[in-house]
This record gives structure tokens, C-alpha cells and sequence, in this order.
């Protein structure tokens, strides 16, 4: 019986009827006169949408083998242009202050995760090739891309939309490449240690690079740009790194207290209450900074793991806070998608410019990546591999875009509808090519591994048949 009502309720058309029960139900109270409902009421009708909407993409796009991110993407990118077809139901969701907020604080637990699942001593330890891998990794994609945006944006455009647009595509998504390394069984391959290695550097390198870009940009804003010099770059390059070294040395302090006063708590909701209070706390610090908030959350997840992981050590397994905190941020990290799909304009897409850009940007990823191929030191292993590992943008590229749509000089966006149209197609782009690509060039590597095996075994064959004759 049991086994009977599984079956029936996965059928994808039971979540498309749920799917459409609650967009009946926003759309009625979207019909309604905006004073005589409550915002309260607005907000759950809109939240409770967008979450079974995100759920009804991520399903659909995990049947067919790929990330969930992708499917929540795409819904809102559905949601967001259904205009198109004269069905405007959608609409207000775009500008609906209350779901940005939401899907802020997805971005936020999504890098605190992230952080979580980072250990900071081997962090530090990472190998010489996962060191080199990573600096090539954000390296060439800054620089191939600043070039790829300066030939194909209009000539109009500022000096720092194109730094942005390097910046996003140095982004590595940690989470999507696991997956495909777990799925292809080559998670325990040399390779894949320093794939994971390089990435985890790379998006601490990344999310410094978009601190330091940010603080140019609102130095543009301020009008203060004109004024730069090499002094002017390092005082905002200084503040970046050094916020996170003085998170890191006060955290310590603060933490260990913490954990003093989680051992003697009766409530077994606080170590997940402090560490969200934590998370939230440093990020509106990194955001009074001039830095991202989710410089702040990654920051906080990658302190809170080092914490637990000193205090407890091989013991440490009972005590992770990932596994409370994942219930809490698969209510808000998909809203984030969603919204970032909403934002995504098709009409701009129409025009030859702008596809032309996304296939640039989408080769330049591609292509700036297999740099990292010339960081790995050790000899004998798939540097083919290795580079392709970094494609993946993923959920980071998206986060770097969003932050790219909010930011602004001039009380313009820095990303036009455009610009952001075309990064999401890369986004998107990387993250689908990855998987076969990256289990291509494994099988690559075994079949030349078993053909050198041949030689090898023929080669000691006709030695002996020499010496026998």
C-alpha cells in the first residue's frame, strides 16, 4: 500500500496540479486590491508559490540527472516571462521587496553552508597544485573576461562592468562539481582532491576579488574614482582581507565561549539559533563594511566548523550544525534562484548581440579554466580533469550575478538586464556541459592508462621472447 501511494505521488503530474493549486491561490490575491489585503497575507500566498515552484523545478530537473539549481532556475525564469503569453499573474513578484529580502537571506545561508562544509586546516594545507590551480583558476577568467566584455559590450560601458564580469566568471561552484565527481566515482581520485582543494580556494579568492570590486564600484559611485592610485586600490584590497582576518581571530573568541555555554544549555535549539544569529551577524558587519554579506556568511560558516572541529576532533561528527541548518536553508535558498531566474528578461535574449555574448562568456569560462590545468605540479595525473572540474559556475556565478544587479553607481545597475541575461545563460551553460565533459575526460585518461599497460606488458613480452631465443 505504502509502496502503491509512493509510486502514484511521484508522478510529475501531481507536482505540476500542486503547482498550479498555489498559483491560483497568489493570483487571487493578487487580483485583489492591493489596500484591502494584508501584506502578511501577500507574502505567504507568494512564498508558499515560489517554494512549491522551486521544488516542482529542482524534481523535474534531478529525473533527468542534473543539479536542482538549474530546474529552480529555469522556473523562474518561466514564472518571470509568462508576461509573454499575456499571463502577468507573475509580475509583481519581480519588484516584491519581501521575496528579495527572502531570497537574500538564501544567498546568505547558502554561503554559510558552504563555509560549513570547508574545513579550515585543510584549507590551509592544500597542496602545491591545488594552490596553483586555484590563483590560475580566478586569474585567467578575470582577465580573458574583462577582455571578452570590453570587445562585445557597448562601448558605452563602464571600465568596472567589465572587472564584475571577470569577477563572475573566477566563481567555482564547490557543491556541483562534487556531485558530478561523486556520481562519475572518481570523488577519491588525486585529481578530484585537488579539484576540490583549488575550488574551495578559488571561491575564498573569489568572494575577496568581489569585495575589492565592490568597494571600486562604490568608490565610482561616491564620485571618488578619479581619484585612484595604487595606494587608493590596496586601502580597499587591505580592508577585504583584513575584515576577514579580524573575523577570523575575534571569532575564536567568541566561539569558544559559545561552545562553553551550548555544553551546559538545556534547549537543544541553541547551537542552531546561536550559529544563525552568528551567520546573520557577521554578514550585516561584512555589508557595514562595504563588503558582501555573503563574504560575511561564508566567513561565519568556515569559523563555526573550524570551532567545532578543535573542540571536538574525531568526535566532531555529533556536533556539525550543517545538518540543522539544511532544513532551514531549503526554504530559503531555492526563493534565491527563483528570484534569480525572475529577473532573467527572454526578449533580451531575442537580440543577436546579446546571444553572441553568452556564447563568448560561455567559451571564455570554458576555455579560462584549462589554465588551471598548467597549476598541477604532481606528474601522471589528468590535468584535462583538473581544469574541467572548474568549469562549473553554478551557484556561486548566480550569487556573483545577483550581486551584480544590486549594485550600483549613478542609481544605475552595474549589470543591465543584458549583461545579467547573458551571465545566466553561462551559468547555466557550464553547469549542464560539465558532467559529460568531465566524465569524458576520465574515461580519456583510462583508456590511455590501459593502452600504456598494453605497451607496456608487449614491450616485456617480446624482451623475454629475445632472451629466450
Amino acid at each position: 500500500m505504502a509502496l502503491a501511494i509512493e509510486r502514484r505521488s511521484s508522478r510529475p503530474g501531481h507536482f505540476l496540479a500542486l503547482g498550479l493549486g498555489v498559483a491560483v491561490f497568489w493570483a487571487v490575491a493578487n487580483a485583489q486590491d492591493p489596500a484591502e489585503v494584508d501584506h502578511a497575507t501577500h507574502f505567504l500566498l507568494a512564498f508558499a508559490a515560489v517554494l512549491v515552484a522551486a521544488k516542482i523545478g529542482g524534481e523535474l530537473f534531478e529525473r533527468i540527472k542534473q543539479p536542482a539549481v538549474l530546474g529552480e532556475l529555469v522556473i523562474g525564469i518561466a514564472l518571470g516571462n509568462l508576461g509573454l503569453a499575456g499571463v502577468d499573474v507573475f509580475e509583481a513578484l519581480k519588484e516584491a521587496p519581501f521575496l528579495a529580502t527572502a531570497a537574500e537571506i538564501g544567498a546568505i545561508l547558502l554561503l554559510f553552508q558552504v563555509g560549513l562544509e570547508s574545513n579550515l586546516d585543510k584549507l590551509l594545507a592544500v597542496g602545491r597544485s591545488a594552490l596553483a590551480v586555484a590563483v590560475l583558476g580566478v586569474v585567467a577568467p578575470i582577465g580573458l573576461g574583462y577582455a571578452a566584455s570590453s570587445l562585445f559590450m557597448p562601448e558605452d560601458a563602464a571600465w568596472y562592468v567589465h572587472l564584475f564580469v571577470g569577477a563572475t566568471l573566477a566563481a567555482t561552484s564547490v557543491g556541483i562539481t562534487a556531485r558530478v565527481l561523486h556520481d562519475i566515482g572518481k570523488m577519491e581520485s588525486r585529481e578530484s582532491r585537488i579539484i576540490m582543494g583549488a575550488a574551495i580556494v578559488d571561491d575564498v579568492l573569489g568572494l575577496i576579488i568581489l569585495a575589492f570590486v565592490l568597494g571600486l564600484v562604490d568608490s565610482e559611485d561616491a564620485g571618488t574614482a578619479a581619484e585612484f592610485s595604487l595606494l587608493s586600490l590596496a586601502v580597499i584590497l587591505a580592508k577585504a582581507i583584513g575584515f576577514l582576518l579580524a573575523t577570523f581571530l575575534v571569532s575564536r573568541t567568541l566561539l569558544d565561549r559559545a561552545i562553553t555555554v551550548v555544553l551546559h544549555a538545556k534547549s537543544r535549539s541553541l547551537p542552531v539559533v546561536l550559529s544563525v544569529a552568528y551567520c546573520f551577524l557577521i554578514s550585516a558587519l561584512a555589508d557595514l563594511a562595504g563588503l558582501a554579506s555573503i563574504v560575511g556568511a561564508f566567513a561565519a560558516g568556515l569559523m563555526v566548523e573550524d570551532s567545532i572541529e578543535r573542540h571536538f576532533g574525531r568526535h566532531s561528527h555529533r556536533y556539525r550544525i550543517d545538518d540543522s541548518i539544511t532544513p532551514i536553508a531549503a526554504l530559503f535558498v531555492p526563493v534565491f534562484f527563483v528570484n534569480i531566474g525572475l529577473q532573467v528578461d527572454l526578449p533580451s535574449l531575442a537580440f543577436a548581440e546579446v546571444l553572441l555574448f553568452g556564447s563568448v562568456l560561455t567559451l571564455v569560462a570554458i576555455v579560462s579554466k584549462q589554465v588551471c590545468s598548467l597549476g598541477v605540479r604532481d606528474r601522471g595525473l589528468n590535468r584535462w580533469a583538473v581544469g574541467l572540474g572548474m568549469v562549473p559556475r553554478g551557484e556561486v556565478g548566480l550569487i556573483f550575478a545577483g550581486v551584480g544587479t544590486s549594485a550600483t553607481v549613478a542609481g544605475a545597475a552595474v549589470f543591465s538586464p543584458q549583461t545579467f541575461s547573458a551571465i545566466v545563460v553561462t551559468v547555466m551553460a557550464t553547469t549542464l556541459a560539465t558532467p559529460a565533459l568531465l566524465k569524458a575526460a576520465f574515461a580519456r585518461s583510462r583508456a590511455r592508462s590501459r593502452a600504456d599497460q598494453a605497451a607496456l606488458f608487449d614491450g616485456d613480452s617480446n624482451k623475454n621472447a629475445d632472451g629466450g631465443a
